[in-house]
């Protein structure tokens, strides 16, 4: 089920409140009146016990996702497209209602699985967090751990500079692409494509490559 937007917006403050503040429930007061609490109660994702509201397993569930994909949305808009700070919140509200499940892991594995939002708050991890960091020691690799001539592809960008970020991703650095360190000294120099590209040890530790 579709839920509207003000719907989605209850959920997000229910978890904030809930869930992060640990205070159990919310009050009615808060959301009195308003039509998406009746299509909240219908969709079996909130209970009413007077005046208190509170999370049914699989509203706790949705509100865990909603914030995870608006956090998402925030890392991404400061992060990428760096827009100021004093628009990053509404913007993420808006875009946050179109993110689907594909989209929405597709842009965590761009960001290199972030743990918090740019304001300091967890991001709740997803399933490709928790899958990167099973295969993570087996397979993945930073860049500067690589031998000269080997060869992979990119898993993500880890770091928390949106500048070094934005370097990176100009060069062609993107999950998926192919990469060969062709050497460590005095500089770690790659090749992407067909161009090659010299970095320091800071941004060779930053990009994580899927070993061939």
């Amino acid at each position: 089920m579709e839920l509207s937007d003000m719907a989605e917006e209850i959920l997000e403050t229910m978890w904030v409140h809930t869930v992060e503040e640990e205070k159990g429930h919310m009050e009615l007061s808060v959301a009195r009146g308003e039509p998406a609490i009746d299509e909240l109660l219908k969709a079996d994702y909130i209970k009413l016990a007077g005046e208190k509201l509170a999370f049914t397993e699989k509203g706790r569930g949705e509100g865990r996702a909603i914030v995870r994909r608006h956090r998402l949305a925030e890392r991404l808009f400061t992060d990428i497209l760096d827009i100021k700070k004093n628009l990053v919140h509404p913007v993420s509200c808006r875009f946050e209602h179109l993110l689907h499940e594909g989209i929405e892991e597709n842009i965590c594995i761009l960001l290199g699985h972030p743990r918090t939002c740019p304001h300091g708050r967890a991001i709740p991890e997803g399933e490709c967090c928790r899958k990167s960091r099973e295969v993570i020691d087996k397979i993945i690799s930073p860049l500067d751990k690589l031998k000269a001539n080997q060869k992979g592809r990119v898993a993500y960008i880890h770091t928390k500079d949106p500048k070094r970020l934005q370097k990176l991703m100009a060069m062609g650095v993107l999950p998926g692409m192919t990469i060969t360190l062709i050497q460590r000294f005095p500089s770690y120099v790659f090749q992407i494509g067909q161009s090659q590209f010299a970095v320091d040890k800071d941004l060779a530790e930053a990009i994580f490559i899927r070993l061939a």
